[in-house]
């Protein structure tokens, strides 16, 4: 008798639920989706630099021979920069190996290999230049690319979210308006922002030093145009009206 009148208890609720699922109305809303956009200069520069050595019998001297220039280049590029600016130079990437050629299915051991890659972060970026000629004239044997970003991303992610968002209120209030009715909360609101960021490839690989050396000499420092980064934000938003 217990078992009956629980199942007939149960019953009775999954009913009043049901019945008072479908007394509620859906409540309207409108989705209005907006973007701002701004353009800024970069005021930070991030130059990835390699030195790598090689020794055809010892992995010992090809890794001496790196530790020197690298010391050497480590010291003269934080000679380039302030760290009171919040510059600063670190090592991103060790790696000392042998190196093998492939031939008629055979491993043939080429060289021992050492290769140690440091990354140059600055807000002064009138000395990128220099600091791309002193790292070539040093021994430096790869010099990857040039990262240009924006100190301030964050602050000006925020204002171009915030404008975004006021555009998509404002869209979705002259919609309720041209129908006859009125917002009155928000259903949902998602907010992107990313960049076209600036970064340039260095034309410098493998070169000779005396090579580098003359060239540098003779033309100046390397030419840098930092260029602009865009900011872009989107806002994708629903309102409810009644």
């Amino acid at each position: 008798m217990k078992k009956v009148l629980a199942a007939a208890a149960a019953l009775c609720m999954l009913i009043s639920t049901s019945a008072t699922a479908a007394d509620v109305p859906e409540r309207g809303y409108i989705n209005s989706t907006a973007s701002a956009n701004k353009e800024l200069s970069p005021d930070t520069v991030e130059i990835s630099i390699a030195v790598v050595t090689s020794d055809n019998k010892s992995m010992q001297k090809a890794t001496l021979e790196n530790k020197e220039l690298s010391d050497s280049l480590y010291n003269a590029m934080k000679s380039l920069i302030t760290p009171a600016n919040g510059d600063w130079v670190k090592t991103t990437d060790f790696s000392a190996q042998p190196v093998y050629t492939y031939s008629s299915n055979k491993r043939n051991f080429e060289k021992y290999e050492v290769s140690n890659r440091i990354i140059v972060h600055t807000k002064s970026l009138d000395k990128a230049g220099d600091i791309i000629d002193k790292a070539i004239t040093l021994g430096a044997t790869n010099i990857d690319n040039l990262n240009f970003t924006l100190s301030s991303y964050e602050a000006e992610c925020d204002a171009l979210l915030t404008s975004a968002t006021q555009k998509t209120r404002y869209r979705a209030d002259n919609i309720a308006k041209a129908a006859g009715t009125v917002i009155t909360g928000v259903k949902s609101i998602n907010g992107s922002c990313n960049t076209s960021g600036v970064s340039q490839r260095v034309m410098y690989n493998m070169m000779a030093k005396s090579e580098a050396a003359d060239s540098a000499a003779a033309m100046g420092s390397t030419p840098i145009e930092t260029g602009v980064i865009k900011l872009y934000a989107n806002v994708n938003a629903s309102y409810f009206v009644k």
